[in-house]
């Protein structure tokens, strides 16, 4: 057996062996200490290897999900090894075979697999098109047969790589490709990668001669890619991938992109925190179907730059909701409900992994499906999108009779458990299912028989899986059994019995119980190569229905919440009226909605205000609103309109990366330098507080640099905010550039604000009051605006003005002065007073009187 389990172990490689023994799979040898230390077995030993124990542990086979589960969210791979042979007429050790593999990325159990994401494996190789260096790209989504193939620029990688988010990236052995993220990578031989013997497995796999019908003439990287991905995916599994019948050819040109610092700052799908909720997603999913959460999470990742596209999406949202009485929208929405993730169900057909309740949920939605097509059809206005995805909803009926037909009601979790196929479908089993359960009325005839023969009126006969049928007395009445009665098992009260008979009738029973399962199986395998038919329409089905159920979740959303549909301009630009925050508008009791008015004479809002004041909400709000209105989806305002949107780019908040050297403004920089290498014309870009992180006079260089550059070599829609005052002088040189500011205003009770946006710049920054509101000791702010008052003085004001004049290209601006007689009135009394004892009633009559004398302040 050993042997045996050394050369299924060399197949398997590094992957765990889970090797199939009775009721476990074992593990051995450092399997068995890797095993035990994951998912906290115990450690055993059994027999020895070259004088030294074997190391054993197991899982047993019945909760092996659980555990498969745990190693796999810990980045691990399993290698599945099953008994295929018959234990009664094996010789030696029971024949077995690997099964399959269980990696990241090649997850199509149901119990394995996140509900509303989907788990995506990539493969990528470098290589040379038209004299320049690119990557290509292959990603599949095994759990519905999605097969994509793309190729980018080396700088264009870890964007790519952060929209697709794959659990697993294959790569060749040699590929030293350097990666931002640490992705759970897998190698597989560069001879896999090599053009020749990629197309040969592609072309085998489609069964066609060539490839130019999948467009991939012009991608020779990319199919590289793609034939070692789906060589490497079709070693892990036992089943052939019918399921994936069709290559899709992703076009840079196609989505908006997004790279990973913008998808965390928007938080798209994940706070800023790692939390899974306040997101745009957890605030936009009203799916009602797993397979339709999981669209709507990939159009929030995946903005569309084509208009008609997009428009045939808000089309369908607007005709679920105009024109139409609410209660038929409520009812659609309803039905949703009863539909199971026939996504999954109908890959796991392909790959015969499907499971008996799995089928009995299918042919209830198949009897739910008509209705459904014909609320749609006959109550919704048509639009030609709509009726694409209402005809993939008409299924062949025979998938729906097959399925009553076959399966049970309420069919048992596993085919070896017996009561899964339906009675009537096939004569045999129900033959053989009443001779194995109709044992009830022959033991109560023969126990009633027994006692009469007897005398023994305690006498019952009876039957459990372990000892099968018996004879029971007590122990002071076994002395009168008959002469027939052979001892079966001795209790502490009770004697145990069979007779010829009953030996007679147990050996009918439990034949025909096992001949029934061993039937039961066949029918089930044989009704899944029957359905394997049906799983091309199943599959359109179920992503009519998912895209049916995303865009309800949108109009569902603008129906509760008083959204609005944008208009899509070929003029690049961002017109808001009224704009919301998606998220923080359910999380406040009072929103205060704003404007934003971005286009080609204004391209560049510098915000200002003080912290706290909203600044980063209402950036990210209209980028939100621009990302909502390019996914197909209603935007929270009054009315929008927003122009082609190529790129969105964010820079905001503080982070490091310790582990890479590089510290927060190291960080800062890097991000600013691939916006001002990417930026184009029609992207929008979200600038908050560059430059903090050095002193104030490079902070203030470096972000006015980088605004001017923003303005007029990008030409980039941008909104940039800033404490740095002498910035808001910018529009008097550059006039597509507009100040902007968050209004707030000083109480009794301290500085209020109003997250109002008005038009010109702000006239203070309020920190030391915002200081005070967070708690800082009085001592501390009475000091703070003392040193304010010192600085402000050495400032005289003859100092060179920074926008007095354009400043060269290769030199760094002036840096202006800021005073005001007033202010600096204002701070010497306040430096005069012996504050600490000053009574409250001689303060309150003093700060009356200085309110009265210095109003602005």
């Amino acid at each position: 057996m050993m042997k045996q389990y050394l050369r299924l172990k060399a197949e398997a490689g590094s992957h765990l062996l889970f090797y199939r023994m009775g009721d476990f799979y074992e593990l051995f040898y450092e399997d068995a200490e890797r095993g035990a230390r994951l998912l906290n077995l115990t450690l055993a030993k059994r027999g020895t290897s070259n004088g030294e124990p074997v190391p054993m542990a197991g899982v047993p086979f019945h909760s092996m999900e659980g555990y498969l589960a745990r190693l796999v969210a810990l980045g691990e791979s399993v290698a599945i090894c099953e008994q295929v042979g018959d234990p009664a007429t094996s010789k030696g050790p029971v024949e077995r075979k690997i099964m399959r593999i269980v990696t990241p990325g090649t997850l199509t159990d149901d119990a394995l697999l996140p509900s509303k994401a989907d788990r995506i494996i990539a493969a990528l190789v470098p290589g040379r098109k038209n004299r320049q260096d690119v990557i290509g790209l292959a990603w599949m989504n095994l759990a519905n047969g999605d097969f994509t193939v793309s190729e980018c620029l080396p700088d264009m990688l870890d964007s790519e790589l952060s929209r697709l988010e794959p659990a697993e990236l294959v790569m060749a052995d040699s590929c030293q490709q350097e990666l931002s993220n640490p992705y759970r990578l897998s190698r597989a031989p560069d001879w896999h990668f090599e053009s020749t013997n990629a197309e040969q497995t592609l072309c085998t796999h489609f069964a066609v001669d060539s490839l130019s019908a999948f467009g991939l003439d012009d991608y020779p990287v990319a199919l590289c890619a793609a034939g070692a991905l789906l060589r490497y995916v079709s070693s892990t599994q036992s089943q052939s991938l019918n399921h994936i019948h069709k290559l899709r050819v992703h076009h840079s040109g196609e989505f908006v992109v997004l790279d990973s610092v913008t998808r965390k700052n928007l938080e798209l799908t994940e706070t800023i925190s790692g939390e899974s909720s306040p997101t745009l997603f957890s605030t936009l999913d009203h799916c009602q179907t797993p397979m339709g959460a999981r669209l709507l999470r990939r159009w929030l990742h995946h903005p569309l730059r084509n208009n008609d596209a997009v428009l045939e999406r808000q089309q369908i949202v607007s005709s679920l909701l105009t024109g139409v009485p609410t209660q038929h929208f409520q009812t659609l929405h309803k039905l949703l409900r009863n539909f199971p993730d026939l996504e999954r169900i109908s890959t796991r057909i392909a790959l015969n992994s499907v499971r008996p309740r799995e089928l009995a949920s299918l042919r209830d939605a198949l009897q739910e499906l008509p209705a459904f097509h014909q609320l749609l059809s006959q109550h919704f206005p048509a639009t030609p999108a709509l009726e694409r995805l209402t005809s993939h909803l008409q299924l062949d009926p025979e998938l729906a009779s097959l399925l009553h037909k076959a399966i049970a009601t309420e069919p048992a979790l596993l085919v070896r458990d017996g009561g899964v196929i339906a009675d009537g479908y096939d004569s045999e089993l129900d033959e053989l299912r009443s001779l194995a359960s109709d044992n009830g009325e022959f033991l109560l005839k023969m126990e009633q028989r027994e006692r009469e023969r007897t005398g023994i009126t305690t006498l019952r006969v009876e039957f459990n899986r372990v000892h099968g049928f018996f004879i029971e007395v007590s122990r002071a009445q076994a002395e009168n059994v008959p002469d027939d009665y052979r001892r079966r098992q001795t209790l502490k009260n009770a004697e145990r019995f069979i007779t010829p008979e009953l030996k007679e009738w147990e050996d009918k029973v439990l034949s025909a119980k096992e001949r029934s399962l061993a039937k039961e199986k066949y029918l089930f395998e044989s009704l899944l190569q029957t359905l394997t038919d049906f799983t091309v329409p199943l599959s359109l089905a179920a992503a009519a229905l998912a895209e049916i159920d995303a865009l309800a979740s949108f109009a569902h959303h603008a129906l509760m919440n008083d959204w609005v549909a944008p208009e899509l301009s070929d003029q690049a630009g961002v017109w808001i009226q009224s704009g919301r925050h998606p998220v923080v508008e359910h999380s406040i009791e009072h929103f205060t909605p704003n404007h934003c008015d971005l286009r080609h004479d204004r391209r560049l809002l510098l915000i200002t205000g003080p912290n706290m004041g909203g600044k980063s909400t209402y950036m990210r709000q209209n980028a939100l609103i621009a990302l909502l209105a390019r996914t197909g989806s209603y935007v929270p305002a009054t009315a929008a309109r927003i122009g082609p949107v190529d790129r969105i780019f964010t820079r905001i908040g503080a982070a490091d990366d310790l582990a890479g050297g590089r510290s927060t403004f190291m960080m800062e920089m890097t991000e600013a330098a691939a916006i001002l290498a990417a930026a184009t014309s029609h992207s929008i870009v979200l600038m908050d507080e560059i430059g903090r992180g050095t002193s104030t006079y490079d902070g203030l260089a470096l972000a006015w640099a980088i605004a001017h550059r923003l303005l007029t070599h990008n030409q980039a829609l941008t909104l940039f905010a800033t404490h740095y005052f002498e910035i808001t002088r910018l529009p008097d040189s550059e006039p597509a550039s507009v100040n902007v500011h968050l209004a707030a205003a000083e109480s009794s009770q301290g500085i209020v604000f109003l997250h109002e946006v008005q038009e010109g710049p702000a006239s203070r920054s309020y920190g030391i009051q915002v200081a005070q509101r967070a708690g800082i000791p009085m001592a501390v702010i009475r000091q703070a605006m003392r040193e304010l008052t010192h600085l402000e003085s050495q400032h005289p004001s003859n100092q060179l003005d920074l926008f007095s004049a354009p400043a060269a290209e290769d030199s760094l601006p002036a840096i202006p002065s800021v005073e005001d007689e007033q202010a600096l009135e204002l701070h010497r009394l306040f430096n005069d007073l012996d504050v600490d004892n000053l009574s409250a009633r001689d303060a309150l009559d003093l700060l009356y009187d200085w309110k009265q004398q210095f109003p602005r302040h």
